[in-house]
């Protein structure tokens, strides 16, 4: 007779989980235990079938569909069909599925359920790549645990963003003697540890760390550095005016730096990057291959760059095929920088290449610079024309099937002609994109926003149509008003608020449910409106990420971008942009990112509820300044959707005025896979009784970011609850709660661990932000 064990840890810590449980039948538990209580029996018969991201599309046989009514069959029968099922596998789609467990539980839980898993779960497939990113149950124990039973299976670990263990425990990946590609940015390390550690590595080829406020190299050892003398790929995080441990890898192939040193100590002293001068050892570039460095704003930022330039201006690696440079704001060139250029034009041809707008702006660099097969091309914020573009970026219309990325972000010129006294609300030229969509037909990330794209009227020259032939597009960024109709149409009625969808916020229950737009009912086939939006949503069916952010929205916590707190008002042609183009969103079934910024056409919000019926594959959702300023008209339509996002992990809500009540976080209590929440709010309030019971009721929510309008004295009481009732029990928790316009704002945000700083905690465009497969 079959037993089962039903494991409820594997909930998707790492990216790769079975859901809110996993269940594994055992041919016989010896020594093993198992019970099913009676909320898991539920749980079991609700998740019976198999979900689609394993890459198994087989239904649940009939004998396993919920058909009869609550308590209709045995317990003990559905544990006997679902244990048939699973087993019934042959071991390569076994080994698939078990690829989305969490390596923890993979090894500590799942591998004691039977002598099959058991053998399985040890399959090197599952071992050699071991992943603890966004494992955030991945306790001390669990992971010196791991590391004890596979550690000299284990090649290839990935601790990314791991901030919540300690040292100690971090210093254990010393023992994965066969360790060749390891990442610990964002793990505490000293430099005595780190040395300590990478002694014992001698076959590590790929190294990822944080170069923090106290980092010394002189006080690595000679194992390590003859360990740093072998690896070809190196990233680095820099806190501190450092080369790190660039000087000791001379074999570099690949360098990924990632600059993010504040101006000031948080004793107020001002830093200089001249503190690196005295270093007796320089770069090694002759291998290298890929350069790319970002920047966060900040003047020590760039003068620290200019040193590791310095050496690449001496002699240009021969074998370098991308150049990245990605820096906010003006970025000065330099003597060295010239010559960089001028060297990397004649003796090198690159596959991707980045850099900062003032050395694009007004040279004839692009010209010069030749191209080898590229892949991604980044020219955010460049003053590009249109006919710069075509002519010396797509050389007149050549073919770039290779292209798979473009970057044209705050190019505001670059789908109209030479003139540079374009106006915002000047049309584009539809020949122009045209050129570019010919050219490039293998895109899959593009990125248009932070400008104004307004199509002109005319069959087939709307800029949606042209970015219909774009088939393969799994990520996209738009401004909102370059969705909007050229002109009004006479066969479309303008769309009209629901008559008792009055914005009534939290307070009182008014179902809004879908009166702009009814959803199509089971059996019948979805309408098909007319808009070119939504025609264009139709032909990217496999789109995975999708942004419409307003051309002149800057988010009241800017970081990567100029500091710019004055809230511009958004596009005329934005204010048709409304529920009904929302409500398109959710024929994209593989969704599973989604970004709406500065909408102020949204009525009733709606279309939100479109999305959270239909897009059930969606994990991140960003929502900013939707509707007019001044109140919240979607709050309902929201509460709504909510209770669909069943693999909803993260939740970023920027919105003025809003009400973060009772009402709020019991509809946000029903996505059970929250795992990361910010609220950013201008003169909004929050209830702290409910913010406790919110996070009583959500288990996996580690993250709590919340800056409003409140008081100080109130954030930091609910703070200090938040941190007493569940620190212990989430090891991972990281609570920010804070006044939004409060003066020490700054100091509180620099203690953000950076993983969730950079992904939730500030507010930027992320499509085509960096070439596809840079790092893991």
């Amino acid at each position: 007779m079959r037993k089962g064990v039903l494991n409820g840890t594997g909930s998707g810590s790492s990216g790769k989980g079975f859901g809110e449980s996993t269940f594994f039948p055992t041919d016989c538990a010896d020594g093993f235990p198992w019970h099913l209580s009676l909320a898991e029996e539920a749980r079991l018969k609700a998740t019976s079938g198999i979900p689609w991201e394993f890459g198994v599309f087989l239904p649940a046989p009939p004998y396993l569909q919920d058909t009869s009514n609550e308590g209709d069959a045995p317990p003990a029968a559905a544990t006997m069909a679902v244990g048939a099922h699973l087993l019934g596998f042959s071991d390569e789609i076994l080994l698939h599925i078990l690829s989305h467990v969490p390596s923890t539980d993979l090894v500590l839980n799942v591998r004691r359920t039977c002598r099959k898993l058991a053998v399985l779960c040890l399959d090197k497939s599952l071992t050699h790549t071991v992943l603890l990113q966004k494992d955030y149950e991945a306790s001390e124990d669990k992971v010196k645990q791991v590391v004890k039973e596979i550690g000299r299976e284990i090649q290839q670990l990935n601790m990314a963003g791991c901030y919540w263990l300690s040292g100690a425990t971090i210093e254990h990946v010393a023992r994965c003697r066969g360790l060749v590609k390891v990442n610990l940015s964002g793990c505490h390390l000293t430099s005595v540890r780190l040395s300590k550690m990478l002694s014992a590595l001698q076959h590590l080829r790929s190294l990822a760390i944080d170069v923090s406020p106290g980092f010394d190299a002189g006080q690595l050892s000679g194992e390590c550095k003859a360990t740093l003398s072998r690896v070809r790929e190196l990233k680095q995080t820099l806190y501190t005016p450092s080369y790190g441990v660039v000087p000791c890898c001379t074999s570099l192939e690949k360098l990924l730096l990632y600059f993010e040193i504040l101006d000031r100590t948080r004793e107020g002293a001002v830093l200089s990057g001249q503190l690196m001068v005295g270093q007796s050892n320089v770069p090694h570039y002759q291998n290298l291959r890929v350069f790319y460095a970002r920047l966060a704003p900040g003047y020590i930022n760039q003068e620290v760059v200019r040193l590791y330039l310095a050496v690449l201006s001496d002699r240009t690696p021969e074998n370098l095929h991308a150049f990245l440079i990605s820096v906010p704001g003006s970025f000065a060139e330099s003597g060295a920088t010239k010559n960089l250029l001028d060297s990397m034009a004649r003796n090198v041809a690159l596959d991707a290449l980045q850099l900062p707008k003032s050395w694009l702006n007004g040279s004839s660099l692009l010209q010069h610079m030749k191209f080898n097969n590229p892949f991604y091309f980044s020219f955010s914020r460049c003053a590009l024309s249109g006919g710069h573009l075509i002519q010396r970026v797509i050389n007149g219309g050549r073919d770039l099937r290779s292209l798979a990325s473009l970057n044209l972000s705050g190019c505001v010129h670059c789908l109209s002609p030479d003139s540079l006294l374009r106006k915002a609300e000047d049309d584009i030229d539809s020949g122009i994109l045209e050129t570019l969509v010919a050219s490039c037909h293998n895109l899959q990330h593009l990125n248009l926003s932070a400008a104004h794209h307004h199509s002109a009227d005319g069959p087939g020259r709307h800029l949606c149509q042209l970015l219909a032939r774009l088939r393969r597009l799994r990520s996209l960024s738009l401004p909102v008003c370059s969705v909007a109709e050229a002109a009004p149409r006479a066969d479309r009625a303008p769309a009209q608020p629901a008559p008792h969808a009055v914005p009534r916020g939290f307070g009182k229950k008014v179902r809004i449910g879908v009166q702009s737009y009814s959803g199509p009912l089971p059996g019948q086939a979805a309408p098909q409106p007319s808009s070119v939006f939504w025609a264009l949503l139709k032909n990217v069916p496999f789109l995975e990420r999708l942004e419409l952010i307003g051309s002149s929205f800057s988010s009241a916590m800017p970081r990567n971008e100029p500091a710019i707190r004055n809230s511009l008002p958004p596009c005329s042609r934005a204010q048709s942009v409304g529920d009904s183009e929302v409500a398109a969103v959710g024929q994209l079934a593989f969704l599973r990112h989604l970004t709406l910024a500065q909408l102020p056409g949204i009525l009733t919000g709606s279309g939100l509820v479109s999305i959270g019926l239909q897009c059930q594959q969606l994990q991140s959702l960003s929502l900013a300044n939707l509707g007019l300023m001044g109140k919240v008209v979607y709050t309902s339509a929201l509460s709504d959707m909510l209770k669909h996002c069943k693999r909803l992990k993260d939740l970023r809500l920027e919105q003025p005025y809003f009400s973060a009540n009772a009402q709020f976080f019991q509809a946000l209590s029903q996505c059970s896979a929250l795992q990361r929440l910010c609220l950013v709010s201008r003169s909004g309030t929050l209830q702290p009784e409910a913010v406790l019971a919110f996070m009583a009721r959500c288990l996996h929510v580690v993250v709590c970011h919340m800056f409003t309008g409140e008081s100080l004295a109130t954030c930091k009481s609910l703070q200090q609850s938040l941190l007493r009732s569940f620190q212990a029990e989430r090891p991972a928790l990281n609570v920010v709660i804070f006044p939004l316009l409060h003066e020490g704002l700054t100091n509180v945000i620099r203690d953000v661990p950076m993983v969730h700083l950079d992904e939730i905690t500030l507010f930027k465009s992320r499509v085509a932000e960096e070439p596809p497969n840079l790092w893991w």
